[in-house]
Parts: C-alpha cells; sequence; structure tokens
C-alpha cells in the first residue's frame, strides 16, 4: 500500500497552522462548517496562502442547503474560482446536482474548465446522487481530480462497503478522498476494509467556553455561542498514527 494522505478540513487560520504543524498534506479552506461549509472569504483564502506550505483546496459553495443550484449561484462560483486561483489556491472544491439527483454535467463542466490548472475535487453532493457508479464515471470523463465521499452513508466507516468498490473502479482514473465521521476509533478499519489512500476529516474539538455576562441566543442553539469548534492537533495526530498503523 503506497502512502497515506491527510486533507485537513479548516475554517480558521488556527486550523491552517495546526494541520501544517501535524505534517498533513493539504487542507480544504470552508467557512460554516455547521451547513456542511461554504465559501470562504476572500481575505480568509489570502491569509491562509500567505501562511500555510500545505496545498490548499478552497470549497466554492455560495451556501448550505441542497445542490441544485440556480444560474446566478453558478455565476458566482464560476467567478470565485478564478479568484481562488488567482490568490493562490492549489485546488477548488466544487459540485452540484439536477434534481433528479444525477451531476449537472454541464455546469460542471464550466466550473472545471476555469479552474485549470488547479486541481478540482467534487465535494459529497456525489453522496446525494442517484447512482454513485454512473456519478463516478461522469466525474472521471469530467476530468474531476478527486471525489470527497462517505460512501452515500452518514459516515465513511458505515460506506466503507461502496467506498471499496469505488476504489477499484476508480484506481488510475480519479482519486476516491474518504470523508465524514473520521475519527481516531474508526480510521483503521476504514482505510483496511475500503483501501482508500486519501482520508479527509476535520478532528474538532469544542474549545474557548464563554462565561457570557448575559445569555442572548443569537440563532436556533442557546449555547452555540459560548463555544466554539477547533482543529484539535492531538486528535489529528491520533487520527493519523490509528490510519498508518494498518497502512
Amino acid at each position: 500500500m503506497s502512502e497515506l494522505k491527510f486533507e485537513i478540513c479548516i475554517d480558521s487560520v488556527v486550523g491552517a497552522s495546526i494541520a501544517q504543524q501535524a505534517g498533513a498534506h493539504r487542507v480544504e479552506l470552508c467557512q460554516a462548517l455547521s451547513v456542511g461549509g461554504t465559501t470562504p472569504s476572500a481575505a480568509m483564502i489570502q491569509h491562509v496562502r500567505a501562511n500555510c506550505q500545505l496545498g490548499l483546496h478552497v470549497l466554492l459553495r455560495p451556501r448550505g442547503g441542497d445542490f441544485c443550484f440556480n444560474d446566478e449561484e453558478w455565476d458566482i462560483m464560476a467567478r470565485d474560482v478564478e479568484l481562488a486561483g488567482e490568490w493562490g489556491a492549489d485546488g477548488v472544491v466544487i459540485g452540484g446536482l439536477r434534481d433528479n439527483g444525477t451531476v449537472d454535467v454541464t455546469r460542471c463542466a464550466r466550473l472545471i474548465d476555469l479552474a485549470r490548472p488547479m486541481a478540482v475535487t467534487f465535494h459529497r453532493a456525489f453522496d446525494l446522487c442517484s447512482d454513485a457508479h454512473v456519478a463516478l464515471e461522469e466525474l472521471i470523463d469530467l476530468g474531476v481530480d478527486y471525489v470527497l465521499t462517505s460512501g452515500q452513508a452518514a459516515t465513511a466507516h458505515e460506506g466503507r462497503d461502496l467506498l471499496r468498490q469505488l476504489v477499484d473502479v476508480a484506481t488510475g482514473r480519479l482519486t476516491v478522498l474518504a470523508g465524514a465521521g473520521i475519527n481516531e476509533q474508526n480510521v483503521g478499519e476504514l482505510v483496511r476494509h475500503s483501501g482508500v489512500q486519501e482520508l479527509h476529516f476535520s478532528a474538532r474539538s469544542t474549545c474557548h467556553v464563554v462565561k457570557a455576562v448575559r445569555q442572548v441566543n443569537m440563532g436556533s442553539d442557546a449555547n452555540a455561542d459560548l463555544v466554539r469548534d477547533e482543529t484539535d492537533p492531538g486528535r489529528v495526530q491520533a487520527i493519523m498514527h490509528a490510519a498508518r498503523s494498518v497502512a
């Protein structure tokens, strides 16, 4: 088995620093991970690029929710692709579906053409596709470099059987990047069973508990404004060690 590679999903400059110190291979930079991630700000992309020597892939998703985007949203993503390249990103993370659960091939092709020579990852919209094998072949035909997937399950560990099938079909044509719910306890079995060579995880822990003067609810979770999640260096190292121990 060749060397495993690790992509850390981050939403802060602290996360970028932690990923670099831990020896990860690249980061996926997002914001709003609570909704699965959206496009980070211009200043965030530029700051991380200036201060992080790892591969930098930038998520381009204009909003949370479903992956069926309208014309204006596709135009926004197209411009974001161009800007990500100007700001030094090594790759972009894109995706979009038709309302029947198939890859929006025509619109994705536009983004991929704009992205080159950057690498292109198709994100977990793949996990909502009606037929994973058909979608995989479409992405290969489009020239996508990576597909980020949990094997169409809640976690990559639960989707390890489909991941195994996807790896077998895609080897030498596209890289299957396993992600979702990867932790210290399940990563070993995931790697051993699925044969994936690249792993995507956030390894976050809750930190900075604030003792507020008053309790004011800023959203749906009354406690969300008193805590935040951040990349945990200990967890990053533990997951990487556990994965390598079976590789």
